[in-house]
């Protein structure tokens, strides 16, 4: 480690001196987290390790966007969060690859078919939709499946307390470059029946995606228009039987550019999703039942009509269209004498196709067309899982040992298993442990060869361990956390055969450090600090040999986020932010390149005028620091956002 480590330990430190002597009235170890084991429960009755972005730190973190507020958490990157709106955002948790972290919304997987990786675009969804995030990090494939490698993110869209018929929640703010970002919900509970809809707009001039080297090339502001519509139901159909739907719909438009330090004039991404389907729970005395499906679509779609592209190309269009359906059922039962049994099953079918179509100059036909068809292809995985549970010595013991069999339409079988034990030694300390595999299938992109007589791929495989400390006082709480992967299998691409096949190795340890502190009334300080050592066996992406790399793309060995927080009273809350990320490697021209690190500084303020509408202004990176996350393209500058709020 270096001495970026050392603000961090200090704060640790001091945390654990002062915490006998004051009073931290929320102990997050006691909170309710559904994302562990897929009921709910307390934090300290796992040993999971998972953490809590809760609905006050969203409504403080207006101005911001999903992947950014991610981007702040210990051991996730999100690459392309502080880039223009728009930019491709890959989810680089515990330093995975893109595609080895799965996304919930409402504890149901989302991902897009047509992607390379099957990710989901976190481009469509909205801040302001959002009521609570679980991050569950490490293998979480015997509960959740493929793409579960490095752990799970579970947006939580649904709000439970409610308790009046008609409730409103609305926002309007502006900011730079034309920025401008509204949001309206209505969400209610009237005798058995429990409602939510909501509307987010997000609409910004943007700057240049590419960066302009020179500074006089004249470089063309890339804009961005994106609207996300959502509305559920729940209806208690008698007291053991709860039934929900629910229909999210998210599109956008983003101007972008050819390619790293290069303008397009007239480059454009269009992206939309919808997203159904609904669900029941079933409750009776030892047992609780849930069921899920979802239906989803995704469409993608790029268009270059200018010359900008190259001197070969005129014309050029782009579409993919992915489907992807999810059912599962599973059961809680308890069994008595502290143990309990989740059993469940569920099944994935995606499917995608895709056209595109150029027009090329040429000797005798001046726009020469050409066009091709990947014709629509499915696959399909099925799975049996379960858990059991056990919680005793006054429940200060907690083991889980679970297994699942995955069934894949192409490649066949596979398993993963869990053991993950925790003991609380006292009120103060707790310890924890896992030994867990996880795997990422195949996807339909990385497939595409295999229908013309590819030998089959295979699931990507990890054994995961993990081992942990966590400590609370009344005005302190602090968690450390060591973790290795070992990936073998590796989903790789051949530059010389030009297809996809199983040859990557890679192996992660690292260290993730949380701490919160209140050293003194109304003060409050949260950092965590992320240390990553990798070792991965890839090929060379410059002579397209067998290699191994000691590092990461664009995920750095050291990233420290620390925000301090002062409510002045009941009704004025501001903050200050700091974000240091150590050097990074991003593929340049010939061999890689080295990313400069770099230090963001942030800052935050509200005023509640009443106990319905509130005054909030947002600043990023103030002192306009110059910094590349992705090598070419230019990362935000200092960023302005203010508004109001009204919640009645």
């Amino acid at each position: 480690m270096n001495k970026s480590v050392l603000p961090l330990s200090a704060l640790l430190l001091l945390g654990v001196k002062a915490g006998a002597q004051d009073s931290l009235r929320t102990a997050r170890l006691d909170e309710v987290i559904v994302t562990a084991n897929k009921i709910a429960q307390k934090q300290n009755a796992t040993g999971k390790v998972v953490s809590v972005i809760s609905r006050e730190q969203i409504e403080k973190s207006t101005g911001r966007t999903v992947a950014q507020l991610l981007n702040e958490q210990a051991g996730i990157t999100i690459n392309g969060a502080l880039n223009n709106l728009g930019t491709n955002q890959s989810v680089y948790m515990r330093g995975a690859s893109s595609g080895r972290t799965l996304i919930l919304v409402d504890g149901i997987p989302v991902y897009d078919p047509s992607l390379s990786n099957s990710e989901f675009d976190l481009n469509l969804l909205a801040l302001n939709d959002i009521e609570r995030i679980e991050i569950c990090r490490g293998a979480q494939s015997t509960l959740y499946g493929s793409d579960a490698i490095a752990g799970v993110i579970n947006i939580i869209t649904v709000r439970q307390d409610v308790d009046k018929p008609v409730n409103v929640k609305a926002s309007l703010a502006g900011g730079s470059y034309g920025t401008i970002r509204g949001n309206a919900k209505v969400y209610g509970k009237a005798g058995k029946l429990s409602y939510n809809a909501g509307y987010a707009k997000l609409k910004s001039d943007g700057f240049s995606a590419a960066y302009d080297r020179t500074g006089n090339e004249g470089f063309d502001n890339d804009g961005y228009n994106g609207d996300a519509l959502n509305a559920s139901l729940q209806y208690q159909l008698s007291n053991e039987l709860l039934l929900r739907g629910f229909s999210r719909y998210s599109r956008y438009k983003a101007d972008i550019d050819n390619s790293a330090f290069i303008d397009e004039k007239d480059y454009v991404l269009k992206s939309k999703s919808l997203m159904t389907g609904g669900g029941f729970t079933f409750k009776k005395t030892g047992v609780v039942l849930n069921g899920n499906y979802q239906y989803s679509e995704f469409t993608r779609g790029q268009i270059d009509d200018s010359v900008y592209i190259s001197p070969a190309t005129k014309y050029f269009k782009l579409d993919y269209f992915g489907k992807a359906q999810f059912a599962e059922l599973f059961a809680n039962i308890e069994l008595g004498k502290g143990f309990s049994l989740l059993q469940g099953a569920d099944f994935r079918y995606s499917s995608m196709n895709s056209y595109s179509y150029y027009m090329n100059p040429g000797p005798v036909d001046p726009y020469n067309p050409s066009e091709s068809t990947f014709k629509d292809t499915s696959l399909s995985q099925s799975s049996l899982y379960g858990s059991l549970l056990y919680s005793g010595i006054n429940g200060n013991l907690n083991v889980e040992l679970g297994g699942r069999l995955n069934v894949h339409s192409r490649y066949g079988s596979n398993h993963t298993y869990t053991f993950n034990p925790s003991y609380r030694i006292n009120y103060h300390l707790r310890v924890f442990g896992s030994i867990a595999t996880g795997f990422k299938a195949p996807t339909l992109y990385q497939l595409y060869d295999a229908w013309s007589g590819q030998p089959d791929l295979k699931p990507e495989r990890s054994t995961n361990y993990e081992g942990g400390i966590q400590y609370q006082a009344r005005n302190f709480r602090t968690r450390a956390v060591y973790f290795y992967r070992d990936i073998k299998d590796g989903l790789d691409y051949n530059y010389i055969t030009y297809r996809y096949f199983n040859f990557g190795r890679q192996k992660v340890g690292g260290i993730e450090l949380e701490a919160t502190l209140q050293p003194a009334k109304g003060v409050t300080v949260t950092a965590n600090y992320t240390w990553l050592h990798a070792q991965e066996q890839i090929q060379n992406r410059v002579n397209q040999q067998d290699t191994t790399y000691k590092y990461l793309l664009r995920r750095p060995d050291h990233n420290v986020n620390v925000t301090i927080g002062y409510n002045a009273g009941s009704r004025l809350y501001v903050s200050v932010s700091g974000k240091y990320v150590s050097k990074r490697y991003d593929i340049g021209a010939g061999k890689d390149e080295k990313l400069d690190p770099y230090f963001l500084l942030g800052a935050y303020a509200e005023y509640k005028y009443n106990s319905h509408i509130k005054i909030f202004a947002d600043a990023q990176n103030l002192t306009n620091k110059k910094f590349f996350d992705v090598l070419g393209y230019r990362s935000i500058p200092f960023m302005f956002n203010g508004g109001v709020a009204i919640n009645w």
